[in-house]
């Protein structure tokens, strides 16, 4: 499918800040005056039936036909498990956000049923979000047109390829949240990007105002982990000042390692058919017991610590039948009782924690000068995770929490719509390059010489870890390969290195095509050059741009979705 981006609609009059979460979702909102000031921005609290500060579950219930959504957000989780026979509705949807991820392992993305893709669920739960957002903004200001009024800005996790917001944009049109592909009324930023936005007015509590202060972003969600360093700049605007990093250990990997001393504790079978059979208590398990139970309450003093009595009659019935051996022996003679002391509590956070301190170590490194360290996201509550970060960095940096570190993302995304020239420069996480049909020399593999005698290679064009100011050009000229040619195809790729020889080596990838139509014949043959150029001024960085040198014209974008 391919789609060509908008104008800019210059009628905006509400803001939206969208936190899409592995584990929660949000949205945040604010109504922009004709003098550009705001107004308070108000994060939703209303999902529904349900009330629920800052976020509701990312998550779904579908029906026996996977045709029709029944529940969706917190509605979609289970209630507390029975003995009694539920209906046989299939089992809650849940973390499917990780199959926006290359790095994901495949035993961390949940098993969808086949007339389910992830496309699909995105989309799905996009589309009941979206009636609540909808249904919040038009009580709030009656007359607001939602498709032309509203400026939408989603965030995405840092490391995510490039592909991820062409996905999600077209989720986002097919939940009927946006009308058309290109609507510039949807913008991405990174969500250490829109924490960094938010920790701006925090600094004024360091008196670290000073223009040319740096600071660390250290975002903490449900599934990554991202990080960022950015400097202040004159007028309050920002400069990111090294690559982005993020790993994937949010607190769902806390989650995981407790199902791990679950499987030690009954049996790695028996744990195995329970997440087959029984999801719904495994969702229980985890949701309603474990994490505020035990995970959000965990301090990491144990002079505060009582140890924890897991009822598994109580909490996971259905896991009994499926124990055996010595695992059932031991658990009968406890009373299928399982205490969780203050050691083994400390052991689900460790490995998870000190992956983020690691984290934190590299981006330090880059920047020793930092000034201030901010803890964000839904992880950044844990006050075990907020001890030990104290404990690690306290004495090289000051650190801020700031209040309800949850909502920091939904915050700085709306604050970003409303002032996208808040950001300065952006350092490239990615090199980006153009195919080119180059002359075979006999240095290049035979095998990938073409009947005309020429060869595709990646020509690079912007490489990774450049600082780039807001409308920074990156611009090279192409001439057309033969004298009656008309129109060219430009492929842009990127990659994770620093440069590629082919466009086919295993850590390139497609950006998207651009097809400059109408190219002018000319006397001369090949003297038609034709200058592109790729332009960072928004997340919305895979739009190019190309001028003819024979004529002046200047040519529009277009790019293939896949």
């Amino acid at each position: 499918m391919e789609f060509a981006y908008e104008p800019v609609n210059e009628d905006i009059r509400v803001v939206v800040g969208v936190d899409f979460g592995t584990t929660y979702s949000g949205f945040a909102y604010a109504y922009v005056l004709e003098n550009k000031e705001k107004i308070e921005i108000v994060v939703n609290e209303e999902w529904g039936n349900f009330k629920s500060p800052n976020k509701t579950n990312t998550a779904l219930q579908y029906d026996e036909t996977y045709r029709a959504v029944l529940n969706w957000g917190a509605g979609a989780l289970s209630s507390e498990p029975t003995k009694r026979k539920r209906s046989e509705l299939p089992k809650p949807i849940e973390y499917f956000k990780f199959y926006l991820g290359d790095d994901v392992l495949e035993n961390k993305k949940p098993k969808l049923p086949q007339e389910i893709t992830f496309e699909k669920a995105i989309t799905d739960f996009l589309r009941e979000m979206g009636k609540t957002m909808k249904e919040q903004i038009e009580n709030s200001w009656p007359g607001i047109d939602f498709h032309k009024h509203v400026l939408l800005v989603f965030t995405v996790p840092a490391e995510f390829n490039e592909n991820v917001r062409i996905i999600m944009r077209k989720c986002i049109f097919d939940a009927d949240i946006i009308k058309s592909l290109g609507t510039l009324n949807l913008q991405f930023t990174t969500e250490p990007e829109a924490a960094s936005v938010y920790c701006i007015d925090k600094l004024k509590e360091f008196g670290v105002m000073n223009v040319g202060e740096t600071y660390l972003v250290v975002d903490c969600g449900g599934g990554t982990v991202d990080l960022t360093v950015r400097r202040l700049l004159a007028g309050g605007r920002i400069a990111e000042t090294t690559e982005r990093t993020g790993e994937l250990c949010g607190s769902t990997y806390v989650d995981d390692e407790f199902l791990n001393f679950l499987e030690i504790k009954a049996g790695k079978s028996a744990v195995k058919i329970l997440k087959e059979k029984h999801y719904d208590q495994v969702n229980y398990l985890v949701h309603k017991f474990f994490c505020p139970e035990v995970k959000i309450p965990f301090s990491g003093k144990e002079n505060d610590f009582k140890i924890i009595e897991f009822d598994i009659e109580k909490k996971c019935p259905a896991l009994i039948q499926y124990i055996n051996g010595t695992e059932r022996d031991q658990l009968e003679n406890d009373e299928w009782v399982i205490d969780l002391d203050f050691a083994t509590v400390k052991s689900f956070f460790d490995p998870v924690i000190n992956k983020i301190k690691r984290l934190i170590d590299f981006q330090l490194s880059k920047c020793p000068n930092c000034s201030v360290l901010f803890l964000v996201g839904g992880f950044g509550e844990s006050r075990y995770l907020q001890q030990m970060i104290k404990e690690k960095f306290g004495d090289k940096v000051k650190i801020s929490i700031p209040p309800n570190p949850a909502a920091a993302i939904l915050k700085g995304a709306c604050e970003y719509g409303l002032d996208m020239r808040i950001i300065a420069t952006r350092v490239l996480k990615w090199s980006y390059g153009v195919m080119v049909y180059s002359v075979w020399q006999g240095s290049d593999p035979i095998s990938r010489m073409e009947s005309n005698g020429r060869i595709k290679r990646f020509h690079l064009l912007a490489c990774k870890g450049t600082e780039v100011e807001v409308e920074k050009e990156f611009s090279d000229t192409m001439v057309p390969i033969n004298a009656d040619q008309t129109s060219v195809l430009f492929q842009f790729f990127y990659t994770s290195e620093y440069n590629a020889t082919y466009c086919d080596e295993p850590h390139v990838m497609k950006l998207g095509d651009f097809k400059v139509n109408g190219l002018p014949t000319a006397s001369s043959g090949l003297d038609r050059s034709v200058i592109i150029s790729l332009r960072f001024a928004s997340m919305e960085n895979t739009v190019a741009t190309a001028k003819s040198q024979y004529n002046g014209n200047v040519y529009q974008t277009t790019f293939s979705m896949k």
